[in-house]
């Protein structure tokens, strides 16, 4: 779970809601939180040449989330990776109701020929 995320107002519509597309880039706020607590960076693995793109994303919305309010993100893998990575979320409010919930599913890529790769050795021992 990640520390607890103050939602700003900029991220808010007309409504006083956060914005759909939000939910995006807490995902992306959660998944390289919980990497570096692995001891993993996106800096580190695109220096190594590997990349890992967003292929695929779902959100499921239950209540909204509202400005000045805070939350945070449950995050969880629950398959080693091979070629492509499951990520799943959950979006808890302060009261530790469920806002949302989601996945993302991430591909490895080579950087030097944008081609499927598989999980590198480094990534899925974290996993065992």
């Amino acid at each position: 779970i990640t520390k607890p995320i103050l939602i700003r107002y900029y991220e808010t519509d007309q409504m006083g809601f956060v914005h759909h597309s939000n939910y995006l880039r807490y995902f992306e706020l959660a998944r390289i939180e919980w990497l570096s607590y692995m001891g993993l960076s996106y800096q580190e693995m695109e220096k190594k040449g590997i990349l890992m793109p967003v292929i695929k994303a779902k959100i499921n919305f239950k209540k909204p989330l509202i400005f000045g309010k805070s939350f945070k993100v449950k995050i969880e893998a629950l398959k080693i990776p091979k070629v492509k990575f499951k990520v799943n979320y959950e979006v808890i409010g302060t009261e530790n109701e469920i806002i949302a919930t989601g996945s993302t599913i991430l591909v490895f890529l080579s950087a030097n020929n944008l081609k499927p790769i598989r999980c590198p050795e480094f990534f899925s021992v974290l996993f065992k």
